[in-house]
This record gives structure tokens, C-alpha cells and sequence, in this order.
């Protein structure tokens, strides 16, 4: 029998106040708190379009006596104005004990404006277009076709929060790096391109086990113990172990492309960068994960209309949107749209 899955109608999005609510939400934050009238639930709720507040108020809140992030509820309620911000007031909420087969996770999760798969394609198509030496790219196919490591790329985030966090971030991310390496291999003609566009698919790749994805997408024990950068040379070990046509230094200078990608020991990187390839990975990876914060940060701006962003700790300061010159595309789906071989439905 085909498993029936749940469905949502109702999005966070465009709740507007004195709306009644009776739909699927995910928790993300709870936290227990005290009023005069007793101790209530202080929440914040999730779908794909956004988080809203929520309470539950005594002495409803002690029916609930342990709530966690993560969980998937059915919340009863409506929505109400608090200091000109919609929050839900949950009358009844129904924590449901689904499995990610039971709902559509992207219902829940933001995710990549391209879909993953054809993200994937367009790192597929930069192998076939630059990739000539023919051991690089079978490892790099081999790679790519491994079940379980094409399944865990493509629902992967590019990181927990900050930059790419939501699914298809890490072949976002990739796909971008990718391809700010191969454009500055023009500008740099003596760099060993192949070698670079290999790190540059491969840079992050632990990162699909560093994070559970799925629903509560936590650091693993994996992720905690080791790091992404550890876990991605033992991901990939076993492939260049195979390959026997690769020659050793190239092995051994993809190795150091991927150990060296954060630059700095104080940014969590082993071992500097040593050559002209590792310094290009750096950059192009610091780069976009910047200009991705950037991008957010522009979203939440153009949605209160404003020219500049509050203080944002990871850039270590403000951003301004600056005017543009007519003609210019400041949509991201427009930028990646000139990245993939197929047309966008957005």
C-alpha cells in the first residue's frame, strides 16, 4: 500500500493576523517560561517560507512537558499581532510522530532556488567540459555515481546556518566555487585546471555526513568528532585507493586543495595554503560563502525596504545595497540561471 503523504496548505509566509491555523509546522526553537499566570511555552515555528513566534499558555503549556526542536506538530490556533510581528496562538497543537517519508521535507526546509538534481548536473557537465586527462575524470564520475554519496549531495546543506544552509546548498556552493575556478583558470592560464575543478567538486564533500540533514539537520557525532574536512579525505581514500592510473602527485595535491580550503588555521584550516591551486580554492570558497550571506541578508532587506542591513556578526559589519546600473540582474535565480543548461521555473 502507498504510504500516504502528509500535506501542507497552510504557509508562514502569508499568515496575516486574526487567521485561523490548522496545519503542519516544525519546530525549531522551545523554550519553557514564567508569567504571572504560570509557566508557559515561548516556540518558534518553521516551514520552507520562514519561522514565526508561538505560545502556549498555562494551563495548556503543562500538557506539553518536554518539547524539542525538530519535532513535527499539527497546531491548532490563530494568528495574532505582537509588537507589529505575527505570532501564532496555538490552542491545540498535536505533536506527530512522522517519518521523512510521511511529509514532503521541503515543505518544512528552505532549499536551493535550482533543484538539487539539476545542480548536480551542471558539476557533471563542467567534468565532461574541462576534465581531459581521463584518469581524473573517471575518479571524479566514480565519485559522483557512488549511491550513497550522489543521495547524501543532494539533500545536503552547505552548512548549519549562516551560508547554503538549506537543502541543495552544498551543490549550490559547489557548483559555484566550481565555477569561479574555472573562470579564473582563464585569467590564470598556468594553473593545473583539473586539478582544481577536482578539489573544487570535492572541497566540501564531508559536509554531507558532518550534518544529519533532514527535519533537524544537527551536527553528527561524525561532524563533531572529526570535521568535514577529515571526513571528506575519508570519503574520497577509498576511490583514489582504486584508481591506479592517477599518479601519486595529483593524489596527493587534491588531498592538500581539500585540507588547506579554509586558509587559515584561525578559520579552522589544518594546514595553509602551499599552491597557487590551494590559494584560488580558498579564495573562490571564502568568496561565495560571503556573497551568499550577502544575498540573504539583501532578501531580508528588500522585504522592510531598506539600503542597509543591521550589523552581521560573520561579515563584521554592515552591508549597502547599493544602486544599480540599468540592465544589471540582481535576482539570484537570474545568476544561477546562467549556470545551468536548463531553463528555470520559478
Amino acid at each position: 500500500m502507498a504510504r500516504q503523504v502528509a500535506k501542507k496548505s497552510q504557509y508562514i509566509h502569508d499568515l496575516t493576523p486574526g487567521q485561523p491555523v490548522n496545519d503542519l509546522f516544525l519546530i525549531a526553537t522551545a523554550s519553557m517560561a514564567q508569567s504571572r499566570n504560570g509557566p508557559y511555552w515561548n516556540l518558534t515555528f518553521q516551514d520552507a517560507t520562514g519561522t514565526v513566534g508561538g505560545k502556549i499558555w498555562s494551563p495548556k503549556s503543562q500538557e506539553y512537558p518536554a518539547l524539542e526542536p525538530g519535532q513535527m506538530t499539527r497546531v491548532q490556533g490563530f494568528v495574532e499581532s505582537y509588537r507589529d510581528r505575527n505570532q501564532l496562538k496555538v490552542d491545540h497543537m498535536e505533536l506527530l510522530s512522522t517519518s521523512h517519508e510521511d511529509v514532503d521535507i521541503s515543505d518544512f526546509l528552505p532549499t536551493s532556488c535550482v533543484p538539487p538534481k539539476k545542480l548536480l548536473e551542471a558539476i557533471e557537465d563542467l567534468i565532461t567540459k574541462y576534465m581531459k586527462y581521463n584518469p581524473w575524470k573517471s575518479f571524479c564520475k566514480k565519485v559522483l555515481n557512488d549511491e550513497e554519496i550522489r543521495g547524501r549531495m543532494l539533500a545536503a546543506s552547505g552548512a548549519k546556518t549562516v551560508h547554503h544552509a538549506y537543502i541543495g546548498g552544498l551543490l549550490e556552493h559547489t557548483l559555484q566555487v566550481a565555477r569561479s575556478c574555472m573562470a579564473l583558470c582563464d585569467v590564470y592560464p598556468t594553473l593545473d585546471r583539473q586539478t582544481l575543478l577536482a578539489g573544487a567538486i570535492f572541497h566540501d564533500l564531508g559536509k554531507a555526513w558532518e550534518l544529519s540533514g533532514g527535519l533537524t539537520n544537527d551536527y553528527t557525532d561524525e561532524g563533531r568528532l572529526l570535521g568535514h574536512i577529515q571526513i571528506g579525505q575519508d570519503k574520497l581514500e577509498p576511490f583514489l585507493k582504486r584508481n591506479k592510473k592517477l599518479d601519486e602527485g595529483l593524489k596527493l595535491h587534491l588531498k592538500h586543495l581539500i585540507t588547506s580550503h579554509h586558509g587559515e588555521h584561525d578559520f579552522g584550516s589544518p594546514i595553509r595554503p602551499k599552491t597557487p591551486e590551494a590559494f584560488v580554492l580558498h579564495f573562490a570558497d571564502n568568496m561565495d560563502a560571503k556573497l551568499n550571506i550577502i544575498d540573504q541578508a539583501y532578501e531580508e532587506m528588500d522585504k522592510n525596504g531598506q539600503e542597509w542591513s543591521p550589523y552581521m556578526r560573520f561579515l563584521e559589519r554592515n552591508v549597502y545595497r547599493a544602486p544599480a546600473t540599468p540592465g544589471t540582474s540582481k535576482k539570484k535565480t537570474d545568476k544561477l540561471e546562467n549556470q545551468c543548461s536548463l531553463p528555470l521555473k520559478v
